[in-house]
């Protein structure tokens, strides 16, 4: 008796079987040999700051736990942009990762022609760490609260400086953001760093700003400064006594800067799942969420998917906040 032959849609069915078999024996092969070499994990921030000391935890933990040197290379300069581009244009071999920060959201708002595409040029990995802000006031104002604020401007039309860390900054939107809502004129001194801006405000050269609560602190608990809300939706455990903006008459003000990883799109998945899997561990250890406490962040790992999807949201809500407010890149 002869043989039938196949028709052709069942060929096509097995063709598609087996190519799915062989995708994913190829993955767990590529997940048990990744990875064979030290992995890059590019900053684009000057060392010494909050964005490096995060990524020096994360890269030293995985280190440990992949058995290959996780190594930071600082890329700063041009809002982030030359060493995000870096980033995106390193091959997609799994042998590169990259921090990027609230500013990649921030920056496809600015800048129409980027030499990347902010989305499609990027493999989202995960979130590490939400930083909030604390609205930090001289005590000379003689403002204790958001509502003692808002009173003295508008008593004071533009009399009243607020300082930042530099135009287009998480530090100016935010506070372009509170001036927005409140309906208030207050006029923005832009610094080069927050160092040089607290230093002026703790002076009395300036009266009022958004920073980190790690950097605050200090100042407030030495009542050099009056720590009016801070900036998330929530109180933090930083500043259990503190209240939110929210809480403080502007209910719609959630505000918090955030770091996350990212690869080359192309990345393949079962790399991108590895490194999303060892960082949420390194993230997870007791010593790095004392240290993360201690830096004023809060860790928060996330799903690749969830880490996509938060990123298109805090592009639009950026963009709604730049509309409103008028905010230019320096």
């Amino acid at each position: 008796m002869k043989k039938s032959t196949p028709k052709p849609k069942f060929k096509m069915r097995r063709l598609l079987l087996a190519g799915a078999a062989a995708l994913m024996a190829a993955g767990g092969v590529l997940a048990q040999t990744y990875p064979a070499k030290p992995i890059r994990f590019i900053v684009p921030y000057p060392p010494g700051g909050g964005t490096d000391i995060v990524a020096r935890l994360v890269a030293a933990k995985m280190t440990a736990s992949l058995g290959q040197s996780v190594i930071v290379d600082n890329k700063p300069g041009a809002s982030t942009i030359i060493g995000t581009e870096m980033l995106a244009k390193a091959p997609p071999d799994g042998y590169t990762i990259g921090l990027i920060t609230d500013s990649h959201a921030i920056n496809q708002v600015f800048f129409p022609k980027l030499p990347y595409d902010s989305i499609k040029d990027f493999e989202p990995i995960t979130q590490l760490v939400f930083v909030p802000l604390v609205l930090v006031a001289h005590p000379s104002l003689n403002v204790k609260t958001v509502q003692d604020l808002i009173a003295a401007a508008k008593a004071k039309p533009g009399k009243i400086n607020y300082a930042s860390i530099g135009n287009g900054t998480p530090h100016q939107i935010s506070m372009e953001w509170l001036k927005s809502m409140a309906g208030i004129s207050m006029t923005h001194i832009p610094y080069k760093g927050v160092a040089p801006a607290l230093t002026d405000l703790v002076a009395g050269q300036v009266d009022v700003m958004f920073t980190g609560t790690s950097s605050a602190g200090p100042y407030v608990k030495a009542g050099r400064l009056n720590a009016l809300a801070v900036s998330s939706a929530k109180r933090q455990p930083s500043f259990p006594d503190t209240p939110s903006v929210a809480e403080s008459g502007l209910p719609e003000f959630d505000f918090m800067t955030w770091y996350g990883v990212a690869m080359p799109a192309g990345t393949p998945a079962a790399i991108t799942q590895r490194i999303n899997q060892e960082i949420a561990s390194a993230l997870n250890q007791p010593d790095v969420k004392e240290r993360l406490a201690a830096l004023g962040v809060v860790g928060a790992p996330t799903s690749r998917a969830e880490f996509g999807a938060f990123i298109k949201s805090e592009s639009q809500k950026l963009a709604r906040i730049v509309k409103a407010t008028g905010v230019k890149p320096e």
